[in-house]
């Protein structure tokens, strides 16, 4: 069914007609990196991965070695590190650095917590920039569960964090899920070895997890990425496959075993429980809802592009993030760009 709607994207007005979720341009521009703060186009992005989304419809991202943050309107600015120079020095502003960071996550009170995965080290950034390292030691790896330094880490990616701060790490190289409290205390949700099994605890396994999110109920759910599949960890630690098949990539949709991903890299999920999936290889935007069925929003597998509209194209899309009303945000990673959704 063809609706038409009428919307605001980036302080251009914009008149549709489509079939489906309609993708914009909400900052950077398209085969143009860089690391310039500014509105909309004039921003530019240098490989943008993870995203995430506050309650005001901020968007922050983890963008070449720093944290930078888009405004509803498009106004990027860079809220902690200095783009290009990596390290770890916890600090204000320009004056903290980071390396590489990929995972982002905001709770109520507008704290970012991040995923610095090649420092090893799990971050918090206050709304005023403030930077300090909330768990693990910089340039120590292991799989060590502990209090803040004590804690190791090998290379956490993804973030996610539920209503009682308690925050989820996809900890990729321990293909584990890590939990970490607000106080820095970390132990292992689940997994711990490289494989598909699903189990609880220890006896579960994943093959590079990278994205994790986290629903009211306290579920966490995780992009197993080499493992091409969407998986769902209770909060007891509890691992079952909700999509896809480990070890059978594609881009089938379907339910549960029968659907396919391709390396799916970002997940978030909306407030009706469905998950959605940045499914980085087959450059596509797909949703599953908590039966495990599986559908395609946008992009085409296969094609990359950047092609805005109701046939949007993206090219290696990472990270995602969705607002309280739905509309979704993409780190477009090779596009250099931050996408939007406006649902019909």
């Amino acid at each position: 069914m063809s609706r038409f709607c009428n919307v605001s994207l980036s302080g251009i007005s914009i008149t549709e007609s489509f079939i489906g979720l309609y993708f914009g341009v909400l900052a950077g521009r398209a085969g143009s990196s860089g690391s310039f703060n500014g509105t909309s186009t004039v921003a530019r992005f240098n490989f943008p991965t993870g995203v995430c989304v506050d309650s005001a419809g901020n968007v922050f991202v983890a963008d070449n070695n720093s944290i930078r943050k888009v405004t509803s309107a498009g106004i990027v600015t860079t809220l902690a590190g200095r783009e290009g120079f990596a390290g770890h020095v916890d600090g204000t502003g320009s004056d903290a650095r980071f390396y590489s960071p990929s995972g982002v996550a905001v709770d109520s009170a507008g704290n970012i917590f991040v995923g610095d995965g090649p420092d090893y080290t799990i971050r918090k950034v206050t709304s005023a920039g403030v930077v300090t390292t909330l768990a693990g030691l910089a340039g120590f790896d292991g799989n060590t569960d502990g209090t803040g330094t004590v804690a190791r880490f090998g290379f956490p990616h993804g973030v996610a964090i539920d209503s009682a701060g308690n925050i989820f790490v996809a900890d990729t190289f321990n293909n584990s899920i890590r939990k970490v409290t607000s106080s820095g205390v970390v132990t292992t949700l689940a997994g711990g070895s490289n494989g598909s099994t699903d189990g609880t605890g220890s006896a579960a396994q994943f093959a590079y997890p990278y994205g994790v999110t986290v629903d009211s109920a306290g579920n966490v759910f995780v992009a197993d990425r080499n493992n091409h599949t969407i998986r769902k960890v209770t909060s007891a630690g509890v691992v079952t496959t909700l999509a896809g098949l480990a070890g059978f990539d594609g881009s089938a949709n379907g339910t549960g075993s029968a659907a396919r991903f391709n390396q799916p890299y970002g997940v978030a999920v909306d407030t009706e429980g469905n998950v959605l999936v940045a499914d980085t290889d087959n450059n596509t935007i797909r949703k599953v809802t908590s039966a495990g069925v599986v559908t395609t929003l946008a992009g085409t597998p296969g094609v990359s592009g950047s092609t805005n509209g109701d046939m949007a194209t993206f090219q290696g899309p990472r990270g995602i993030a969705v607002d309280a009303t739905g509309n979704i945000f993409v780190g477009d990673t090779f596009n250099f760009t931050i996408r939007s959704s406006i649902l019909p």
